[in-house]
């Protein structure tokens, strides 16, 4: 049999692609069970969406980005394309305006896998799993609270208090835009500027177009309107007479960022209006979480109210998502679980009974095999069940 290249390439996983072992997946499940327990007891019911759907309801609502990330195939049966979900909001959306068409607010979470066709920035996972949450049928600032303060909960249960988290809202954008009178394609140029903070080059391109003066100096300030909450006094100054609407956000912005100071008074809270992440499909509060030694946001979030039109039922929502492979790797470290109980080879009825009861207790029980005593160290156990005058009896494995 060959044992050349072709037969090691075997054991070879795509890039971007990973498996979990034991230890890392009973860390991982132990996080994503202790998140959904979170979620339910604020009040959000548990849903499970398929991995695949037709790309006609997977990829509606969320822009290009979820594109470009969605693995697609062709579907045997019908012929029609497939997408192996990049994101699971799209699916919750469907679910709320299609499925379940509750009256009133609709609040649920989930967690599972995702792929994405190509890694979202480098050394990332393109499989992670996402757990998050969705709350429908609430346009009012109260639901954006509530989502922004789970998401901090979120990061709280993974044993990370201290957050920092980044703020914005995308009507800000909108209303500049629209009050410097910008056609669309000066909407799109300047749109790409302000992705990159490019501020000498937005300058340049101010220099080309017949703007009033304090409209172009109010363009050119934009992408410096960030800091912390001090920030939000320096842009009022710069919309009062400008546009109602920037105004509007930045009151919104700053209700918000106040009673998540009072909720969560550790975190750490940075103002960026200029943040046009998710413009095509959000409608307001964005925000997304940070910790220390990770250079993307662990955790993403806003507020985007047209994603239902397309299933036939426009309702307001707003969610996050967070990475829980990630979050995984950054929580504090955590004692190790208690070890098993072994339980030698036997055909005694007594010690299975002692097994059973010993399980539905909640201990951990391994079997030994009679043809094959595996070795200790890979059993997990630091107990061992033994028999002492006809009963059994657990003691320590020395």
């Amino acid at each position: 049999m060959s044992t050349g290249p072709a037969n090691v390439d075997r054991w070879l996983l795509p890039d971007g692609v990973e498996e979990m072992l034991p230890e890392q997946a009973a860390t991982i499940e132990v996080l994503r069970r202790r998140l959904i327990d979170t979620y339910r007891r604020w009040g959000y019911d548990q849903v499970i969406p398929p991995l695949i759907e037709y790309t006609d309801s997977l990829l509606i609502g969320l822009g290009q980005d979820l594109d470009l990330l969605t693995f697609k195939m062709t579907d045997q049966l019908t012929g029609r394309t497939l997408g192996i979900r990049a994101d699971i909001t799209p699916q919750t959306a469907r679910m709320d305006a299609h499925s379940l068409r509750r009256e009133g607010p609709c609040r649920l979470c989930y967690a599972g896998h995702v792929l994405h066709a190509k890694p979202k920035g480098p050394l990332a996972t393109r499989s992670p799993i996402q757990a998050g949450v969705e709350l429908f049928g609430e346009a009012g600032l109260d639901a954006d609270i509530e989502v922004v303060s789970l998401m901090l909960e979120t990061l709280n249960q993974a044993g990370l208090k201290q957050a920092n988290i980044d703020l914005g809202h995308v009507g800000i954008y909108r209303a500049v835009a629209e009050a410097a009178g910008l056609n669309e394609t000066q909407q799109g140029e300047f749109f790409e500027l302000l992705q990159h903070k490019a501020s000498s080059e937005i300058e340049q391109w101010l220099g080309q177009l017949e703007l009033a003066p304090e409209l172009a100096a109010l363009l050119k300030q934009l992408p410096r309107l960030a800091g912390g909450p001090e920030i939000l006094a320096e842009a009022r100054r710069c919309f009062e007479e400008v546009s109602e609407e920037a105004l509007a956000a930045v009151d919104e912005l700053e209700a918000i960022a106040e009673v998540i100071a009072q909720r969560y008074p550790a975190t750490q809270m940075y103002f960026d209006l200029s943040e046009v992440r998710g413009y095509n499909y959000h409608t307001g509060l964005v925000f997304a979480a940070f910790a220390d030694g990770v250079g993307q946001a662990i955790a993403n979030g806003g507020r985007y109210d047209h994603i239902g039109e397309v299933f036939g039922r426009a309702r307001p929502a707003t969610g996050f998502g967070v990475d829980v492979t990630k979050l995984a790797q950054l929580q504090a470290q955590v004692a190790p679980a208690p070890g098993g109980i072994y339980a030698p080879a036997s055909e005694d009825p007594a010690q299975w009974q002692a097994i059973v009861a010993l399980r539905a207790a909640g201990e951990r029980v391994v079997c030994g095999l009679a043809s094959n005593e595996a070795l200790r160290q890979e059993l997990g156990c630091d107990r061992k069940l033994e028999q002492d005058n006809g009963n059994y009896k657990v003691v320590p494995w020395t």
